[in-house]
């Protein structure tokens, strides 16, 4: 079978090429995909040919937020059916190794990530019409549910995991620093899990918008109202926990000013070095922690998204079919008039 994918050939070079698909072996499944998302890291490639250190360095398939339709099974596979709804999990750890074997999965020595540019050679993606995935990465969802909501499984998971690392926030003041995908899902998440307060802010009132759609309490455009968080330093810091999401050095600071004595901050975004007022850290015993992928929690957010607890589709703000990915991505990193952009494949 005949497939369009979606591959980056280095910076600024993304085309729509067509491939052979093979037939699934062993526990295979094969997928049509039906929605996948444009994440912060398909951009890092496409605009800076790399993040950080990691560079493009062969040519890459992109996507690891993705959803579809099982239409072929392999010889080994159970449990599963043709023509069922599922989410997949991007994530394929080995199951082997020191990590794996203390069930921490996210931190595998021998990870294999959909779309990742890490190894070489590259783990190619899930930007295809159709893709062969292990059958332990299909996560089944009801016929109810939006094959778009389904591929917002994995930046879900991302922030289940960062609350987790937050501890109980049940009656908890929480500030949110950034407010694209993961800020609003993060505030998702943190209202579920019984946050009392949930204060989030950003440059861009379009994604201020979304997220009180996503259970944000209130909201503070830091560009137009940064005297607002003022009141927040007051007796050395009002939030018991912070989730920085932006990786940037003013919220940086803005986190440890108003988080109160052994209050916890959350480092969610990703950059490179930033620097970091280690005195108000110190003299506040602020507790800082990372937080990383994910592990049981891809299954914790299909949980979620099927059966309505968490919804999903306020931050999907835009959709583009396949053919036109280079303006898809385009209008993700505008942050004035999008949040999550996906794509949509051939049905």
């Amino acid at each position: 079978m005949q497939t369009r994918v979606c591959r980056l050939y280095g910076q600024d070079d993304l085309r729509i090429d067509t491939e052979a698909t093979l037939d699934p072996i062993k526990d295979e499944v094969l997928v049509r995909v039906g929605a996948g998302g444009v994440c912060g890291s398909d951009m890092h490639y496409y605009f800076e040919g790399g993040i950080g250190q990691i560079r493009v360095r062969e040519p890459i398939i992109l996507g690891h937020e993705a959803a579809g339709t099982i239409v072929a099974l392999g010889p080994d596979v159970s449990g599963l059916s043709v023509g069922q709804k599922v989410a997949i999990n991007p994530s394929h750890p080995c199951g082997t190794c020191r990590y794996c074997q203390q069930n921490l999965q996210q931190h595998c020595l021998n990870m294999k990530f959909f779309g990742s540019a890490m190894p070489m050679p590259h783990i190619q993606g899930a930007f295809r019409d159709l893709v062969n995935v292990g059958q332990g990465q299909c996560f089944a969802i009801g016929d109810q549910t939006d094959i778009g909501r389904a591929a917002c499984a994995e930046p879900l998971a991302v922030c289940l995991h960062a609350v987790a690392r937050a501890g109980d926030l049940s009656g908890k003041r929480v500030l949110i620093t950034g407010a694209g995908p993961i800020g609003s899902l993060c505030a998702a998440a943190a209202k579920l899990a019984g946050a009392a307060e949930i204060v989030v802010t950003d440059l861009q009132d379009f994604a201020l918008d979304v997220v009180r759609k996503m259970g944000a309490t209130r909201t503070i455009n830091i560009a137009k109202a940064a005297d607002e968080l003022t009141p927040y330093e007051a007796e050395k810091g009002q939030f018991d926990v912070c989730l920085e999401c932006s990786a940037a050095p003013a919220a940086l600071r803005t986190a440890i000013s108003t988080l109160r004595p052994q209050g916890i901050l959350v480092q969610v975004g990703v950059a490179g070095e930033m620097p970091v007022p280690f005195n108000p850290l110190v003299a506040k015993e602020i507790t800082i922690t990372g937080t990383f992928r994910f592990s049981t929690e891809f299954a914790e957010a299909v949980g979620m998204i099927d059966r309505g607890e968490i919804d999903v589709a306020p931050i999907i703000t835009q959709t583009f079919p396949l053919e036109t990915a280079k303006e898809a991505f385009e209008v993700a990193r505008d942050r004035s008039k999008s949040v999550k952009v996906q794509l949509a494949f051939a049905s």
